[in-house]
């Protein structure tokens, strides 16, 4: 299962648990001690079987965001992708009781920008729609979950 996948699954539950109500922050930071306690159990596994890819790519983004469910958030994300030219791998979102969330997988190879202006540009974009948004290389991303 792709880590993606996994934090998607955590965040579900932990919505389904907390209920609306529940602080995104609170939230997010019991997704991510979730995820590292669980984390290295799965680098096991994935070390006994194929090699390639665990480590991740440079030419990939893995982009988060959480935040109160409304119209427009996967386009505004999605905008800025394509207008920098990158190209969308896979994506995965989900609501539960009113509260988004969402991953994206981008592939950043052909970007006509720097990955610390498209941070910059998520960033001002999670203000304006009154969401968290998170960009980090994939390579980077996969290092950070293993510690």
């Amino acid at each position: 299962m792709a880590n993606e996948e996994l934090i998607y699954r955590i965040t579900r539950a932990v919505y389904g648990r907390l209920g609306a109500g529940a602080d995104e922050r609170t939230v997010e930071a019991l997704v991510m001690d979730v995820y590292r306690a669980v984390e290295p159990a799965l680098a096991g596994a994935a070390e006994e079987g194929p090699k390639g890819g665990a480590e991740g790519r440079a030419d990939r983004l893995i982009v988060s965001v959480f935040g109160t469910d409304h119209p427009g958030i996967v386009a505004a994300v999605s905008q800025i992708l394509a207008e920098a030219r990158c190209s969308i791998i896979d994506i995965n979102q989900t609501v539960v009781q009113g509260k988004f969330a969402m991953v994206i997988v981008a592939d950043i190879s052909r970007a006509g920008e720097s990955v610390a202006a498209l941070k910059d540009r998520f960033r001002g974009e999670g203000d304006r729609l009154g969401v968290r948004i998170y960009a980090q290389r994939e390579d980077l991303f996969n290092a950070m979950h293993r510690i």
